[in-house]
């Protein structure tokens, strides 16, 4: 008989020999990731956009912004539930039979819920943690103004509370017979080879 999936817990594994239960893992991918996914969903219809974010360990929370009005604040107001993923690519890993390709890689799915962050405490020690996170190289207040309460009316700061997560990653022995790195084709002239 099949397995029942839709009555599982959602962060439940289906290879358990591919899960990552150790938290500080999944806080340091957390903390090094550059992008991640956020699924927000209205009347039933799902929506993904990718973002920026912070992990706040202490709060066990993710932040990240957009734009005062658009497509996410609407429907994050109007149903909290969310999903948020990241991952990270390996090598390929071809096979004598196409079946059995494979890929190297590393994932983690948080369930939780989505608030607008009011308290303009708040939302700026979550704006000023992402600059931090992305441009650790330059210093607010020297290389440029930090965050001020204007910019807060421009913006759409959140925070994502944290209720289950899952990780899971693959990954094989570094000689591996034929393993290769995928071809990336840059989409953004930046990151077109010269």
């Amino acid at each position: 008989m099949a397995k029942d999936y839709l009555n599982d817990a959602p962060t439940r594994m289906r290879r358990s020999d591919r899960e990552v239960v150790d938290e500080t893992w999944m806080k340091r991918f957390l903390n090094t990731a550059a992008v991640g996914t956020l699924a927000t969903v209205h009347a039933g219809q799902p929506y993904a956009n990718t973002n920026l974010f912070v992990y706040d360990d202490s709060a066990h929370c993710i932040y990240l912004h957009t734009a005062r009005v658009g497509r996410t604040r609407a429907n994050a107001e109007k149903d909290d539930r969310v999903c948020f993923s990241i991952m990270e690519m390996g090598r390929l890993l071809p096979a004598a039979e196409a079946l059995e390709f494979s890929v190297e890689y590393a994932g983690l799915v948080i369930f939780g819920s989505i608030k607008v962050v009011d308290d303009q405490e708040e939302a700026t020690t979550a704006l000023q943690s992402l600059l931090d996170k992305y441009a650790p190289h330059l210093e607010a207040g020297n290389d440029y103004r930090p965050p001020v309460e204007e910019e807060l009316l421009r913006t759409s700061v959140f925070s994502i509370s944290i209720e289950n997560w899952s990780a899971k990653k693959k990954e094989v022995d570094s000689d591996f017979d034929g393993a290769f790195l995928y071809r990336e084709t840059p989409m953004l002239d930046c990151n077109r080879i010269r």
